[in-house]
């Protein structure tokens, strides 16, 4: 029996907190290996201010070294780089770096990338609320075609009325609808990726 498909998950500004592992759970319910690095050291924030805060205090370099470190020992399977939101930002910069990718799934969250950032027909889904004042419009149209010049095969779904981190249950964020929604099309994915 061939061996499941390997997904890394970041969580987002606020931490390593109760719904990543949720969401991690569901992805394992549905066959697949998930790992969810904890790039805070165990720090959570209860806003996005503290998360911030925190991401700052540790700096964009250091977390992405960490990020680096914690998937290094699992790159060789081919994973499917996952996030929310600034975890998705972070899964883009690695999945982009690794020739070895299978797919990027981005959960509130995209990062800017490099002019000359090349893919080989990586399969990308993002997940945002609409609007979002994280991920603007017209930033989210520039990212596309980025994402598609450099050789990604982008879906973006949209969730009008949305908040910005839609799929947490313990955040104001939280929309039930869209964030079931947002899962199913999630397992569409992956199952596609994994196939």
């Amino acid at each position: 029996m061939a061996s499941p498909t390997t997904i890394v998950l970041f969580h987002s500004a606020y931490g390593l907190r109760p719904a990543v592992h949720t969401a991690a759970d569901r992805l394992r319910a549905a066959g697949y290996e998930v790992h969810t690095p904890d790039l805070f050291d165990g720090r959570t924030a209860d806003t996005v201010e503290e998360g911030m805060a925190i991401k700052d205090e540790i700096g964009t370099d250091e977390l992405l070294k960490r990020a680096v470190l914690a998937v290094a020992p699992l790159s060789e399977r081919g994973l499917v780089y996952a996030g929310f939101s600034l975890g998705g930002s972070i899964a883009q910069n690695l999945a982009l770096a690794d020739e070895k990718a299978r797919g990027l799934l981005l959960l509130h969250g995209t990062s800017d990338l490099a002019e000359d950032a090349s893919v080989d027909e990586l399969p990308v889904q993002l997940h945002v609320a609409d609007p979002d004042p994280f991920e603007p419009h017209d930033w989210l149209n520039a990212w596309y075609l980025r994402m598609r010049r450099a050789g990604a095969e982008v879906e973006v779904h949209r969730y009008a009325g949305a908040g910005h981190l839609f799929t947490d249950a313990d955040l104001s964020d939280y929309d039930g609808e869209a964030a079931e929604t947002a899962w199913r099309t999630v397992l569409s994915f992956l199952e596609e990726v994994a196939g």
